[in-house]
């Protein structure tokens, strides 16, 4: 629920410009609820990357609040940002093994 309330949120309020495209591929939250490491993936070369999470700390504040109206749970959980390159690397390994299999002699 969480993911999804904060998806809506960022794609809402940080549209599509200079940062890139801002998505969220995770939400690990606490045992205790009070807690949330989002994680964020952002389509854009390194600059609009940086950008994208300067925005997001920036108005860290005004999306937690946002997030406390949307979901009524006991404590809003204290969010924090990173940014997650896992798409990146997952398609790197990829390309990787593709290469690889192309230099590979064929088999008799």
């Amino acid at each position: 629920m969480l993911k999804r309330t904060l998806g809506e949120i960022v794609r809402r309020d940080f549209p599509p410009g200079d940062a890139g495209l801002i998505t969220v591929n995770d939400v690990e939250v606490s045992a205790d609820l009070k807690e949330a490491k989002v994680f964020v993936g952002v389509v854009g070369n390194t600059a609009s990357k940086q950008r994208a999470m300067g925005l997001l700390n920036g108005h860290r504040g005004q999306v937690q609040f946002e997030l406390g109206r949307a979901i009524v749970l006991r404590y809003t959980p204290k969010i924090s940002f990173h940014l997650d390159e896992s798409v990146e690397r997952g398609n790197r390994i990829l390309s990787i093994l593709d290469e690889l299999e192309k230099q590979e002699p064929p088999k008799p």
